[in-house]
């Protein structure tokens, strides 16, 4: 949703992302957090769903794969191809929070039971390559994402479903793997092993044995003849519910592109994230699909951003200098030892003065100890001179290695805005450590609703 500019530099160009906005709004009733993988989605995903339940919407959210501390974070042991509600919102107006993890396999299981006779059913569910396409085969847990998000919106029980997309290796595949799998699905290779069982009769027969000779001197070398013979009965058993796949992707593709969906990109402030986040922008406009803009997650920040590295670089060698030249002799006077000067003061003539009478009486040694007590009482111990430039000098080095981290992920940030001036933005700052509760998704939440992201 569009707002204000926010920020200093490329930001200025761009509108602000305003969240609470965005989950305020009844009419939404689908949010999709995307982009490449290890980005922050899940959290994020989970932060949504916290803050928006706590301003009154019935919410679920579909996690892929947490980690288990996010589980463990709204306070649920483990989470599950069931909505499991969460505990400890503190919403008004009815709002509720509830949580599941996708089981890509047992959701296939749900769709073949669903569709197919007991009998079909159990035959498709114990066959070997059946097993091996819902536990693995490329693109299935992304399809098999849709196909959940298809069933939580037919029961219309929540008003609001957020779903964390699966942390491919490309964003894009969430996009096309109901496509690709449609495409496997309907694919010649398919088509040829449903030919015998659609001719039917003696012909089919005939068919039948022609076609697997053929196949079993080529296929059955490759694949092995187990293998193929798995994949034949699957086919059989699969055969009246190929369309319905495909019609049910189709739908979900269009649920996306309708108005009540709004996508967000979540992206970390490096380079490969941010240019996978600028291809899935530009897919979504081919598609088009809402886009409500850009997360752009764990953004460094400096409470002295005024001090450059080049000033804090060069401040730490003066220091690491000083501190070698320290080790002279030109010091020593710290220990009570008059220190020599080539324009002695008042105070260091009337020290000489009163130095020389007392180095003809033996006595006057011990005068000499309060001047090195009242020096140590002030901390003008060279050691301690030296570790504390050590220490300062080290904090400078830091401080300009933060500047440098902050200044590329700047300029990462103003490439992305530059090639997409139209998208909305918010930052969120990095966090020190894990959320681990309720409290810290909160604030995450926090974070991503605040004028300029939290950054």
């Amino acid at each position: 949703m569009e707002g204000t500019a926010v920020g200093a530099g490329g930001l200025d160009a761009v509108p602000a992302l305003e969240i609470d906005p965005i989950l305020d709004d009844r009419g939404t009733r689908i949010i999709v957090c995307c982009g490449s993988g290890g980005v922050g989605k899940t959290t994020t995903a989970a932060a949504l769903g916290v803050r928006a339940a706590e301003r009154g919407r019935r919410v679920v959210v579909l996690t892929i794969d947490p980690a288990r501390r996010l589980a463990q974070s709204m306070g649920i042991d483990a989470l599950d191809n069931t909505p499991r509600k969460v505990d400890g919102i503190k919403g008004s107006d009815g709002g509720e929070l509830h949580a599941m993890m996708l089981d890509m396999k047992r959701t296939f299981d749900e769709i073949v039971e669903a569709h197919a006779d007991p009998a079909r059913a159990r035959a498709i569910l114990e066959n070997p390559f059946y097993q091996s396409l819902s536990a693995g085969f490329a693109g299935t847990q992304e399809y098999m994402a849709m196909e959940k998000l298809g069933q939580l919106r037919a029961r219309d029980e929540w008003d609001l479903i957020i779903v964390d997309t699966p942390p491919s290796r490309s964003a894009l595949d969430f996009l096309d793997a109901p496509k690709r799998l449609g495409s496997f699905l309907d694919g010649k290779f398919i088509k040829l092993l449903m030919a015998p069982a659609k001719v039917g009769g003696r012909a089919g027969m005939k068919f039948l044995n022609v076609g697997m000779s053929m196949m079993s001197g080529t296929l059955g070398k490759l694949l092995g003849g187990q293998f193929l013979g798995d994949v034949q009965t699957f086919v059989a058993a699969m055969d009246t519910m190929f369309g319905g796949f495909r019609t049910r992707a189709d739908a979900t593709y269009r649920l996306l592109q309708a108005p009540g969906t709004a996508f967000l990109v979540v992206a970390a402030p490096e380079r490969d994230a941010l240019r996978e986040a600028a291809y899935f922008v530009e897919r979504l406009a081919a598609e088009g699909m809402p886009l409500a803009g850009l997360v752009l997650n764990r953004v460094h920040g400096s409470g002295a951003a005024g001090l450059s590295a080049e000033r804090a670089r060069a401040a730490a060698e003066n220091l690491e200098e000083g501190r070698m030249g320290d080790r002279g002799p030109g010091k020593t006077g710290l220990r009570g030892v008059p220190a020599t000067s080539s324009e002695p003061s008042h105070h260091a003539t009337a020290a000489d003065s009163s130095a020389r009478p007392s180095a003809a009486r033996p006595s006057a040694a011990p005068e000499a100890a309060p001047t090195a007590d009242v020096t140590e009482e002030h901390g003008t111990d060279p050691d301690t001179d030296q570790d504390l430039a050590r220490l300062t000098a080290g904090l400078l080095r830091l401080h300009a290695e933060r500047m440098r981290v902050l200044a590329r992920e700047q300029r990462t940030r103003d490439r992305f805005t530059a090639l997409h001036p139209e998208v909305a933005v918010t930052e969120v700052a990095a966090l020190p450590g894990d959320v681990h509760d309720l409290a810290g998704l909160r604030a995450i939440g926090e974070r991503l609703s605040s004028p300029r992201g939290g950054s």
